[in-house]
């Protein structure tokens, strides 16, 4: 059946990525207002409209600030874990919200979900692998440290969104208030570069064809720093690894 997959944005000031399977259309995450996130959505092909359901990682604005309007406007199902779904709870239609748990798969129609467990500072936050029962997108933000249970997760995917949201040197040169720095390096912060090409090493990458480093900080982490470190793990130059950006995400990837 073959995935589609693209981003709309992705970094502190938002997140949105699609993913398309046979005639199935799901959002992970929300993070824009109604206005831009219709029109980036048009601008990828999609009517909003379209959308069959939007799965949540977890409740920081920066992934939700847009779910309960673009949920409420279109009708769209939000699919979160307990504890995100807690946060959502007063901000979307209870029979909008389904409940999942982060152990077990399920299906949106076309799409295969498998959900699963990650260390971050949220109530429950899941992240995903996707798919049609062969081919998988692993998806990989807002992860303080990576656990046995993540690396098994994403070994043998055929596609893989990883955050590398800053450079250590940078945010600990930077100017972010100690606390705030403290947070980002933390085990339940974010993946700096040399972590996640550090996670990336330990993969079964095989079947890799796409690789998208996301969720970047502007601040703390640049385009070429990001690259070179996952280029260096997979044995490719730079350009060959993809970047999705907080303004435009990434166009759309076949698998």
């Amino acid at each position: 059946m073959g995935v589609r997959f693209g981003s709309i944005a992705s970094g502190s000031a938002g997140n949105a990525l699609l993913v398309e399977v046979g005639g199935t259309r799901v959002m992970v995450d929300c993070g824009l207002g109604l206005a831009i996130a219709r029109e980036r959505i048009a601008q990828r092909g999609w009517e909003p409209e379209s959308i069959d359901a939007i799965l949540v990682t977890h409740e920081h604005g920066d992934h939700i600030s847009g779910v309960g309007k673009f949920a409420r406007k279109h009708g769209t199902k939000v699919i979160a874990s307990y504890g995100t779904l807690s946060f959502l709870g007063d901000i979307i239609n209870v029979e909008q919200c389904v409940e999942i748990d982060g152990h077990h798969a399920f299906a949106i129609n076309d799409v295969w979900v498998e959900p699963y467990c990650v260390p971050h500072d949220a109530r429950e936050p899941l992240q995903y692998v996707l798919g049609d029962g062969s081919v998988r997108l692993g998806i990989l933000t807002d992860v303080g440290r990576s656990t046995p249970h993540i690396e098994s997760t994403l070994s043998n995917c055929d596609a893989l969104v990883l955050e590398c949201n800053h450079d250590e040197e940078m945010l600990l040169g930077g100017p972010y208030q100690y606390a705030l720095k403290q947070r980002v390096i933390g085990p339940f912060g974010h993946l700096s570069n040399s972590t996640a090409a550090a996670l990336l090493g330990r993969l079964e990458r095989k079947r890799l064809k796409h690789l998208i480093a996301a969720h970047l900080s502007q601040q703390n982490n640049t385009e070429d720093l990001a690259r070179s470190s996952l280029a260096e793990v997979m044995g490719c130059t730079s350009d060959w690894i993809g970047v999705a950006t907080q303004n435009e995400g990434f166009n759309w990837r076949d698998i």
